[in-house]
């Protein structure tokens, strides 16, 4: 868990650093009010469940028992409660509750070897690259620009661990043209600190400083009139009242939720920090799965890059991610958040139908594995009112390419906008001033819907 107690804690005064280049949580808040748009209140939220590397759609939600050997694998399919629809044998407990999920098959993806394109509808420059000027902004920055006039002690945006693909990849999560304050918030640095008092600063003390504060300001606005410091003020209450409600410090202190309901999600702790986030308001939450959690927050990386021994890798992770999500899901149900909350899980890609593709050309040490497959991957839907318990879409015999027209990553955003209540068709003015709309294929999925 979270080890909260121990963060280290910064002098009032500075109203919840951030971290995102000296930014004070109250310049956020005056940033985001400068770029409101007025969009219409949403009470719903999306839980973004990134599994990296891009997972094997055959050898998960997408199996071809009767394909050649060289195509099936080693896995055998099981039934679930729902009829037609068969999942991987090593994933028992989704099968129970399959009527509380609906599978999306054969999408088709264009990006590279990262998650922008999951985040964003585009893709990215070159794997593991978000070049400047020519990018879009993704949903929960999105969601963070159209709420930004609506009064919450919680951040519109959240991400529990990093999701790039290693340490030299660029952070897929960019507001881009939005501004830096539609960046999500990241529990992991000092802001969760930040949002919580020092332990020698009571009220009383507070009200104090607030006052020492307010002289402090008194004197920036005569040397700074000419910038508008003062309009600073009712940001610095919203910031102020952000910090005293402690609701985003409560939100992630674990020692408040139910021993028992912790101990179920023992090794997926993160889900856990996930939902009850957005129990308390938060619109979009982040977070990338691969397999049990050796340190929550972590970084994951490529849990589902198989090039090499993919049946052997996939034996492993495949039951614990299986208890991961049924964990989530049955949670997310027997707290009634399933109308609230829409779950989508999701990798960059599928995987190659054929096993060793790459063993021709890169020898024996690739004869087991799967490598990237663009052609084909699936999404998993959960909650949100929308339509559970289906099969949506279908690929060919050997699950190679989707028959018919395949959906794609800008319909499943699509999806999660309409949700959220926000229109695809929404444009921002960009770099350049130009008008850019979110989405091009703005079509949901409308099995879904």
């Amino acid at each position: 868990m979270l080890n909260i107690s121990s963060s280290s804690r910064r002098e009032f005064l500075q109203v919840g650093a951030l971290g995102l280049g000296g930014l004070t949580l109250t310049d956020l808040l005056r940033m985001k009010a400068h770029g409101a748009t007025g969009a219409t209140s949403s009470p719903k939220s999306v839980i973004m469940i990134y599994l990296p590397g891009g997972p094997s759609h055959i050898d998960m939600y997408d199996m071809k028992p009767n394909a050649p050997e060289d195509f099936r694998g080693d896995f055998k399919p099981i039934r679930t409660n729902v009829p037609g629809l068969d999942i991987c044998e090593h994933m028992p407990l989704q099968s129970q509750i399959a009527d509380k999920f609906t599978i999306v098959r054969g999408l088709k993806f264009r990006g590279k070897h990262d998650p922008y394109e999951l985040l964003s509808g585009y893709p990215s420059a070159r794997s593991g690259e978000v070049r400047a000027n020519e990018k879009w902004p993704v949903l929960g920055s999105v969601v963070s620009r159209l709420h930004a006039d609506h009064a919450n002690a919680m951040p519109p945006y959240v991400n529990l661990n990093d999701l790039r693909l290693g340490p030299e990849s660029d952070d897929p999560e960019v507001p881009r043209y939005l501004g830096p304050a539609h960046a999500p918030f990241r529990p992991s640095g000092p802001g969760l600190a930040n949002l919580r008092l020092p332990a020698d600063i009571s009220l009383d003390r507070l009200d104090e400083r607030k006052s020492l504060l307010g002289r402090f300001d008194h004197v920036r606005r005569d040397v700074d009139a000419s910038q508008g410091m003062s309009a600073m003020d009712p940001f610095q209450r919203e910031a102020i009242r952000m910090v005293t409600s402690g609701e985003v410090y409560k939100a992630l202190d674990l020692s408040r939720e139910d021993l028992r309901v912790r101990d179920r999600f023992q090794g997926c702790t993160s889900l856990l920090l996930a939902r009850r986030l957005v129990e308390a308001g938060v619109s979009v939450v982040t977070v990338a799965q691969g397999g049990v959690e050796k340190v929550p927050g972590a970084m994951v990386q490529g849990a589902w890059d198989t090039h090499k021994e993919n049946f052997r890798h996939m034996r492993k992770i495949l039951p614990e991610y299986d208890r991961a999500i049924y964990t989530l899901l049955t949670d997310l149900y027997q707290r009634g958040l399933d109308q609230k909350v829409a779950v989508v899980i999701w990798g960059e890609f599928g995987r190659t139908p054929r096993v060793g593709t790459e063993g021709r050309t890169l020898g024996a040490a690739y004869s087991g594995g799967r490598d990237h497959w663009w052609e084909a991957g699936f999404a998993l839907f959960a909650g949100g009112g929308l339509r559970m318990g289906q099969v949506i879409g279908e690929t060919d015999a050997r699950a190679e390419r989707s028959k018919g027209r395949p959906y794609s990553p800008q319909n499943v955003l699509a999806t999660l906008y309409h949700v959220l209540g926000i229109n695809p068709a929404t444009a921002f003015p960009d770099y350049q001033g130009r008008p850019v709309h979110l989405l091009e294929d703005r079509e949901k999925i409308k099995e879904l819907t």
